[in-house]
């Protein structure tokens, strides 16, 4: 991959993508970071890429300035946990507290995003391995381990040996979202798929799954606006 800027006000980087599939240039805006990439046939010229992004100029600016702002997450900002909104305030002693509509960050100014997302990680943790357990037991299976990550591809996923990972930004969305992920994902040691028997057993071990399901396709985005310094 190589990079280009596009000229304007504000420059836009470009992300050159080659591939030995492609027949013509494609263009993609990612909705969770903005990234801007062109996937170009290999030995097609850069300048080519270039010349086709200007064309698309106008197309490209406005796609960006309708993704909602990233939001860095320190002292006064608003962060969704667990569905409900809570703003971010100074906190006193040595423990995150969550308060109504609040939460309360122990330390310097400049750590507060770093140490909120450490706790938001190990909130994640407990919630996870709990509502894995509970669709394991209803399922009749068990898996061998869970790990955290921040995908952005994926919400979590299930390996043929049991082990189950999830994405732990999953923390910030509704209660019935995570168990949903959760439930989905269990469900894959049962059906390594997505055949109408892995959704049966989704069914089956959850309920109706539709609407956090769309939940995801239509906020699940606007999770990864949320920027905790180098510590996401």
């Amino acid at each position: 991959m190589s990079e280009l800027i596009l000229a304007g006000d504000p420059p836009i980087p470009l992300v050159l993508r080659r591939s030995g599939r492609a027949r013509r240039i494609s263009l993609r805006i990612s909705q969770l970071d903005g990234r801007v990439t062109l996937t170009l046939p290999k030995g097609m010229p850069e300048r080519e890429a270039l010349g086709f992004a200007r064309e698309k100029e106008l197309w490209i600016r406005k796609h960006l300035a309708a993704r909602a702002a990233d939001v860095s997450v320190g002292l006064g900002a608003e962060l969704p946990v667990g569905g409900q909104v809570h703003e971010v305030v100074p906190g006193t002693g040595r423990r995150v507290v969550f308060e109504e509509g609040r939460v309360a960050v122990p330390g310097p100014p400049e750590r507060v995003g770093r140490r909120l997302a450490g706790h938001l990680k190990e909130l994640a943790r407990a919630r996870l391995a709990e509502a894995s357990d509970n669709y394991a037991a209803r399922l009749g299976r068990s898996y061998s381990a869970i790990t955290l990550r921040d995908t952005r591809s994926r919400w979590g996923s299930c390996t043929a040996e049991g082990r189950l990972m999830y994405s732990w930004r999953l923390i910030l969305a509704p209660p019935e979202v995570l168990d949903y992920v959760a439930a989905h994902e269990v469900a894959h040691l049962a059906e390594m798929n997505h055949s109408g028997a892995f959704w049966t057993e989704v069914t089956r071990i959850y309920g109706d799954y539709a609407g956090p399901r769309n939940w995801l396709r239509t906020h699940g985005g606007d999770l990864h606006r949320y920027r905790f310094d180098s510590a996401a």
